[in-house]
């Protein structure tokens, strides 16, 4: 049940072999980046409020090569939910802007590739590979926007040194090409890496210790999906900016929940506004909270915030789904588990759980035996961020 993660150089392998392969040539360059879980700060990036993720040892690599073509072509091998077209091609440098279409993982490359600069960018055959489940909430778009990104850095020699303009450019990819209205997290933690409080306003950043080694975070993934993320997003979003205007504020950022009650008992929000409002402002002050606890070593404490996140996701943010809050029901009865919680968007996807070490093993078991669907365990620690893979005298007889 709980799942081996294949490391970075098996991975480069198994790319390397694959863009072999498929194109008949080695591979020039790669680069890799990876997914993240968000310990805790859930749906506050866009209300300029602060997130604490984790960067993961699940990663996405781009391996490729110019092709001296005037169009780029590239084969995903992710490693779950392919049901979809793995081939995707499109004529570059074009006439007109490049255009979101099918397939529509496709569009998250087409946007880097055009918002990169277009016209600086070749053409080149590439493989996607990863081990980011889809749809499970840990940043998969990012990982292959970063990856992609930092791959036509070394495809072209156009560095870029600004971590926040690459991660600015990386996430106005998915806004404008995948259509989804995200934040900034998943793009900067994809990037610089490690375990780290992020301000969401300002994007200055703080990088926090690492968990103690009697410690382990558990990410389980129900391996659900409601479909109902991207949608359902946009419509919280919708809300945040409802409650924030009603309040003549910037953002949910800005205010108190004692402003958010007053403005309900003077019947200026309705029911549904002002629990959306609860969730961002009290989740906002429990991630910085949690900040603070990962610097005093006071671990029960960040584990009650994980725990206080999730109700406030599944009662007042209405994120979470049946199966979500039964992996996180199990884990809370497990003598050893600190904290639980829904991580990413909701409406299925994964959960993450602060455990002790010694109690990883009953967790595992105590899901098995209690959860009805299927679900995948990961066991994992901070992982450094997005960088280029070096391929000279790397060889595929490893």
């Amino acid at each position: 049940m709980a799942e081996d993660i294949l490391s970075e150089k098996e991975l480069l392998l198994k790319a390397v072999k694959s863009f072999e392969k498929e194109f008949g040539v080695p591979p020039k360059t790669a680069a890799c980046a990876p997914g993240r879980v968000n310990l805790i700060g859930e749906h506050t990036d866009y209300n300029d409020g602060f997130v604490l993720p984790m960067a993961l040892p699940l990663l996405t690599i781009v391996a490729g090569r110019k092709n001296n073509l005037n169009r780029c072509r590239i084969r995903t091998f992710a490693e779950k939910g392919t049901d979809y077209p793995r081939f995707a091609e499109f004529v570059i440098p074009s006439e007109s802007p490049l255009k979101p279409g099918v397939p529509k993982w496709a569009n998250y490359i087409k946007g880097v590739v055009s918002l990169f600069s277009e016209s600086l960018v070749p053409g080149f055959d590439a493989v996607i590979i990863s081990t980011i489940p889809l749809g499970g909430g840990l940043a998969s778009s990012a990982a292959l926007e970063v990856s992609t990104h930092t791959f036509l850095e070394n495809l072209t020699g156009k560095f870029t040194n600004n971590n926040q303009m690459k991660a600015l450019i990386c996430r106005k990819a998915e806004n404008d090409y995948a259509g989804v209205p995200c934040g900034i997290m998943d793009q900067y933690i994809s990037i610089i890496g490690g375990t780290m409080l992020i301000d969401c306003r300002t994007l200055e950043f703080k990088r926090l210790p690492e968990f103690k080694n009697t410690l382990e975070v558990a990410i389980i993934d129900t391996n659900v999906n409601h479909d109902l993320t991207r949608k359902e997003y946009a419509v919280r979003q919708s809300q945040c900016r409802k409650t924030a205007d009603i309040l003549r504020k910037r953002s949910l950022r800005d205010t108190t929940i004692d402003e958010l009650n007053d403005a309900k008992d003077r019947g200026r929000l309705d029911d549904v506004i002002f629990r959306r409002g609860r969730h961002v402002i009290s989740e906002i002050e429990r991630t910085k909270s949690a900040s603070d606890c990962l610097f005093s070593g006071d671990m029960i404490t960040f584990g009650k915030l994980m725990f206080d996140s999730h109700t406030s996701q599944s009662n007042d943010f209405e994120v979470s789904c049946a199966e979500v809050d039964k992996i996180v029901e199990i884990a809370k009865r497990v003598n050893g588990v600190l904290g639980s919680r829904l991580t990413g968007g909701g409406f299925g996807g994964c959960t993450v759980t602060l455990v002790n070490r010694s109690a990883t093993s009953k967790l595992i078991e105590e899901v098995k035996a209690n959860y009805s669907g299927t679900s995948t365990v990961y066991i994992v620690n901070p992982f450094k961020g997005t960088r280029e893979m070096v391929l000279d005298g790397f060889t595929t007889d490893l």
